[in-house]
């Protein structure tokens, strides 16, 4: 896979000066150049210490990726919501897990992409995640295509440029039809799975931004947005603030009800393409179970 740049700057430059500020990180770099990639202005091969200057073209040829044998596929269908030779959104239906764990190896979101992968005989085989979201989760997950386009969304994530909405039921009704939670999140030292809200000083920094849509005699509507991506951000933030979600296992035990998962969707995602200089911005409807439950909840009053 090839990359091309004609140089702008009339000052000369390092080579490699250059290319990070196309956003080719180091790692990347060195990968390109043990791993059988190509660094070229104006066709010849060259070091990354040596000077360009305008009207050179400078390629990068990314090493091959060929697919990981310890990652099987999955045969079952995926929902492709958007796909463009870099990035490829996918809608995950809840109850099944993003990547691989020692519980599941054969079925899981990366491993029906793999196969969606092989089938097309893309250039790239290795499945980059972008974004995950929990087993019982439902919603738009992002991959990259090739490890370049995952370099630079891993910039844009540490960078807040990627956005995540979420719709959320929780218990009880809401004073406020707008807030933010900022409160640190650390592991439950009395769980290995559970997380909770640390105290001053501890965890690592945490917000979450929540508008109210709808609200019930018992139950909030809510679209969220993640302003950090800690582990279970959501589900932690909001049982502190005492609305567990309803259906939560782990952070509402007290309410499954008629709805057997967390009612938790990530049904908006915007990010930029740089290679194609475009915006994305897709959504995913609210699935079934979510809006079954809450069509109900309606009819009660």
């Amino acid at each position: 896979m090839k990359f091309s740049w004609q140089v702008q700057d009339e000052s000369p430059q390092h080579l490699r000066t250059f290319l990070t500020r196309k956003r080719i990180s180091r790692a990347l770099l060195k990968s390109i150049k043990f791993n059988g990639g190509k660094i070229l202005v104006n066709e010849q091969p060259k070091r990354t210490n040596e000077m360009v200057t305008a009207g050179d073209q400078v390629t990068v040829e990314l090493p091959p990726e060929p697919g990981n044998p310890h990652v099987v596929r999955s045969r079952q269908p995926i929902d492709v919501i958007y796909e463009d030779q870099d990035y490829l959104v996918v809608n995950k239906p809840p109850f099944l897990p993003t990547v691989q764990s020692a519980r599941n190896q054969t079925d899981t979101l990366v491993n029906r992409v793999k196969n969606y992968y092989a089938e097309r005989d893309y250039e790239s085989q290795v499945v980059h995640v972008v974004t995950r979201l929990d087993q019982d989760t439902s919603g738009l997950v992002l991959f990259a295509k090739h490890r370049f386009a995952h370099t630079i969304m891993d910039q844009d994530l540490r960078q807040h440029r990627v956005q995540k909405y979420y719709l959320a039921m929780a218990t009880g009704r809401f004073a406020q039809s707008h807030g933010l939670i900022d409160a640190p999140i650390e592991r439950d030292p009395a769980s290995f799975i559970k997380r909770r809200v640390a105290s001053a000083g501890n965890g690592k920094p945490s917000k979450t931004e929540y508008w109210v849509l709808e609200q019930t005699a018992t139950d909030s509507l809510l679209k969220v947005q993640l302003h950090t991506g800690r582990t279970h951000q959501i589900r932690v933030h909001f049982s502190e603030l005492h609305h567990p979600l309803i259906g939560d296992p782990l952070y509402n035990e007290t309410s499954f009800r008629s709805l057997q998962r967390q009612a938790l969707h990530c049904f908006s995602l915007k990010f930029e393409n740089v290679f194609r200089g475009k915006k994305i911005d897709v959504q995913a409807p609210i699935p079934n179970d979510m809006l079954e439950y809450w069509k109900k909840e309606k009819d009660k009053e």
